[in-house]
This record gives structure tokens, C-alpha cells and sequence, in this order.
């Protein structure tokens, strides 16, 4: 399929049918895909998303596309990666993808990840696919001369994804998880206070757990740190005209209504309501 090119709000956009580079199993949950693209889809911003038609598998026949954030994009070697969990019938047709198919993708969408000139030192809390989402502002932090400690948390050691791309874009790696209990809110609570305490968390971004995002939200306030969430959500069009993503978001002393897919998927931190 030709590209078929507009631009939504100030990011072009193209429908693509792009070739699968390689779709590998990462863990017994989580799979790893790259596919061959170009501009804009290899412009992608950390934070913002591909729509992807899954295809027909043993698995059923998804009747939406799916929304997938960019976990790379690479315009020198021109691919995309993606970072997925196995799930319902689109993540497993995905998952039936081998070398030389062809995925319908379309994007980039929606807002991605920003860093303010300022901040020297951010921290980045992500829990399992949500970490696919805040890899990439790794390599993006590293290239704005930004150092980032990056706590990576799973059920298991053996589930923690992303550790290596955080490494190679610079970060300061730990992870917890639930298994030995350093994943526990008191546990990781104490964790950003030291590296507040210690100069080292000019903002805070996180992605893939309420609770955590609860916790950010609350240090941020007590502490005066400012951060970014990416919410992940279930979408039908992926560009704001069905209106199936809103969600409930602070507005100084009001609560308003805002689309994922076209306000975001990345907000101010302090602005979403808890689900």
C-alpha cells in the first residue's frame, strides 16, 4: 500500500503497510517487534503511538486496530520497534507475525514527551508494557545532556523489560518488583525521596500503573516537582473523532473531559484523575 499522508494537529501522518523486520519473544508475556518504515512513522516522538490493524490469527478477528506506543524509531536504519504484551485477539494476532509480513499501521499520533531546558536530573517509573513507553525518553534525555534514573518495575525479576535500551540511552537502572517486595509504595516512596533529597529529580514521568502514577502525583505536590504521565488507554479511531478514550482530568478547581488519543496520551502529571 502507497502512504497515505495528512496532518493531524501539527504532526503529518501517514497510513502505511510497512514489512515486519523480525517479531521475537522477549519473556513468556512480552514480544519485541520491528518493522521497516519511513518519515513520518520514523520521526515518532517518545510518548506518542502507532494504530495497528492486528490480524486475523487462531485468535479471533479484532474488529478495531490496536494503539501501540513507539518504543524506537530510527530514521537512519528507517524501522519501528514495538514493545507488546500478549492479551486478547489483536496482541496475539500481532504476536502470529513473522519476517516478510506486512502491518497496517498508522501514525505517529497524539503528544509525546517534553523536556523543559532547565532540568538537569528526571526520573522515569514505569511498570510493565508501560516501560516500552518511557524507554525511548531515555535516548531523548540523553541527547538533551539530561541524566535519568530510570526504576523499572514487574511481578517478577524475570518480567522487568526495557533495562538494556534504558542503559544504552545513559540511565541509572533499578529495578523492583513484586516478588521481594521492593516494589511495595512504601519502598519505592523512599527511593524518590533519596533521589530528591540528593538533587536528582528535577521531574518525575511514569506510565503503566495507577498506583504509581497516585504516588508521583503526590511527592510532585509535596515536594513541588513537576512531571508527565502517558496513559494508556482502549481507543477506536485513534485521532479524536469517536470520542471513546475520554477520561475524567484536573482543571483547577473543575474536572473536564479530554480525549487520550488527541490531548495526549502524554498530560502534565498532576492533571489526571485516577481510574
Amino acid at each position: 500500500m502507497d502512504a497515505i499522508g495528512v496532518t493531524v494537529g501539527s504532526f503529518p501522518v501517514a497510513e502505511r503497510a510497512v514489512p515486519v523486520v523480525s517479531n521475537r519473544a522477549v519473556n513468556p508475556e512480552y514480544m519485541h517487534l520491528v518493522v521497516a518504515a519511513e518519515p513520518p512513522a520514523t520521526n515518532a516522538r517518545p510518548g506518542q503511538f502507532f494504530h495497528l490493524l492486528c490480524p486475523v490469527s487462531i485468535a479471533g478477528a479484532p474488529f478495531l486496530r490496536r494503539p501501540m506506543s513507539v518504543y524506537a524509531a530510527d530514521p537512519e536504519r528507517g524501522q519501528v520497534e514495538f514493545l507488546y504484551k500478549l492479551t486478547g485477539a489483536g496482541t496475539r494476532g500481532l504476536g502470529a507475525l513473522k519476517p516478510g509480513d506486512r502491518l497496517d499501521m498508522v501514525g505517529p499520533l497524539g503528544k509525546g514527551f517534553t523536556l523543559e531546558p532547565g532540568w538537569r536530573h528526571i526520573v522515569v517509573l514505569g511498570r510493565g508494557v508501560g516501560l516500552a513507553t518511557l524507554a525511548p525518553l531515555a535516548m531523548l534525555a540523553r541527547r538533551a545532556g539530561v541524566d535519568v534514573t530510570a526504576i523499572l518495575s514487574a511481578r517478577r525479576p524475570n518480567l522487568v523489560m526495557s533495562a538494556d535500551l534504558f542503559r544504552e540511552g545513559g540511565a541509572n537502572v533499578v529495578a523492583v518488583a513484586d516478588s521481594d517486595g521492593t516494589s511495595a509504595i512504601a519502598a519505592v516512596e523512599k527511593l524518590l525521596r533519596d533521589l530528591a533529597a540528593a538533587g536528582k529529580a528535577d521531574a518525575f514521568f511514569t506510565c503503566g500503573s495507577n498506583r504509581l502514577m497516585l504516588l508521583t502525583q503526590r511527592l510532585g505536590r509535596e515536594l513541588r516537582i513537576p512531571g508527565q504521565v502517558a496513559l494508556e488507554q482502549q481507543m477506536a479511531c485513534g485521532l479524536g473523532m469517536c470520542f471513546c478514550c475520554v477520561r475524567e482530568f484536573r482543571a483547577g478547581s473543575e474536572v473536564e473531559h479530554r480525549r487520550v488519543c488527541w490531548d495526549g496520551p502524554v498530560f502534565d502529571l498532576q492533571e489526571p484523575l485516577s481510574w
